[in-house]
């Protein structure tokens, strides 16, 4: 069973290597034989030279730095904050009815037309940009605890409170251990939110992080710099999410996982 797993993982592994090798393959050799503007879309192989240059020379990691402190500031807030208030109006029910039209139109505001109002209100500096990362992340997260809440069964709550639990060991050891699959999933699909929440704010009105890099290169038409900035948040959205499986398989371990 075990040797059948990895020989599965293994498999996988081998059709994203072959993908994206076929990928890139073609786009290099594309770019070579002219079939692609070079202007337009660079190619891999100056990329991949671009981001040795940034990093050898250190030029790159202040910005990761910038994003990543904003991104996580915002995750952390607004996870903290989305689940509290989920927690909140599941346990109040007529509370939860009166305020739904208003989170639902809140949440369906773009986000990016609030970021020059963000940046008005909190300047061009970090706390900007943190308040739009922790908007993004809020509703999700709201949207997992609330449902997480809700789908608790209310049998099991009571049969607990006549064998004397009080309302501490009930959020302890029923609500949260119930709601912890729902907050996982909403903190993966927050991960995105808030580095697209910090870009966002970078791309409106900085002058560092990688939304800026990313701006910057744009306004000088450097198409290689776009595209190795964006190979670096895709490798940081990619150590976040094996930050959550980690926590995921953690707090976890009694499910049952299909590979």
């Amino acid at each position: 069973m075990i040797f059948g797993s990895a020989k599965k993982k293994l498999t996988v592994y081998v059709w994203r290597m072959m993908i994206t090798t076929i990928f890139l393959s073609v786009w290099e050799l594309g770019v070579r034989v002219k079939a692609f503007d070079a202007f337009y879309i660079s190619q891999p192989s100056e990329i991949y030279k671009d981001l040795i240059n940034l990093f050898v020379t250190g030029e790159v990691l202040p910005h990761i730095a910038i994003t990543m402190e904003e991104a996580l500031l915002g995750l952390v807030i607004g996870t903290i904050t989305g689940v509290s208030v989920g927690f909140g109006l599941g346990k109040f029910e007529s509370v939860a009815k009166v305020l739904d039209p208003i989170i639902m139109a809140l949440y369906g505001i773009p986000k990016l037309t609030l970021g020059p109002l963000f940046i008005l209100w909190f300047g061009m500096g970090i706390k900007s940009k943190v308040f739009i990362a922790l908007i993004s992340v809020f509703f999700l997260t709201f949207f997992s605890a609330y449902s997480g809440f809700k789908n608790v069964s209310p049998a099991l709550i009571d049969t607990v409170r006549l064998m004397g639990a009080t309302r501490g060991q009930i959020l302890r050891k029923i609500i949260l251990p119930s709601c912890v699959p729902w907050l996982l999933s909403g903190l993966r699909a927050s991960l995105g939110a808030a580095l697209l929440g910090a870009i966002v704010g970078e791309y409106i009105a900085a002058n560092s992080g990688l939304g800026w890099m990313v701006s910057n290169a744009s306004g000088m038409y450097n198409t290689t710099r776009v595209f190795s900035a964006i190979v670096i948040l895709s490798a940081l959205m990619a150590f976040l999410n094996y930050c959550v499986t980690l926590l995921d398989k953690r707090l976890l371990k009694w499910r049952v996982l299909t590979e």
